[in-house]
């Protein structure tokens, strides 16, 4: 059974920063594409971050040199580091992982930055 476990997320002021965490089971990071979306109220889902079984890494436009992927295969981990955090970053964030045509989610983890 796969599970994703979201944490890290909080109040920030702007320009601050953040490390979000995803632990997953059920699923071996070390095989697997990992992503990143956001959803802020009212808008639709995005990609933010994605990163490559073999640790090549993508980027929304939106926040390409702010924020960084990672992952730790020992401890079948992804991390989002988020820098330089402006209000249009508010959302809530969630870790997913597409196996076949089933997307897996985590519960999400909400990110709100103030001005």
């Amino acid at each position: 059974q796969v599970q994703l476990v979201e944490s890290g997320g909080g109040l920030v002021q702007a320009g601050g920063s953040l490390r979000l965490s995803c632990a997953a089971s059920g699923i071996r990071l070390s095989i697997r594409t990992m992503n990143w979306y956001r959803q802020a109220p009212g808008k639709q889902r995005e990609l933010v971050a994605a990163i490559t079984s073999g640790g090549s890494t993508n980027y929304a436009d939106s926040v390409k040199g702010r924020f960084t992927i990672s992952k730790d295969n020992a401890k079948n981990t992804v991390y989002l580091q988020m820098n330089s955090l402006k209000p249009e970053d508010t959302a809530v964030y969630y870790c997913n992982s597409r196996i076949l045509v089933i997307d897996y989610w985590g519960q999400g983890t909400q990110v709100t930055v103030s001005s």
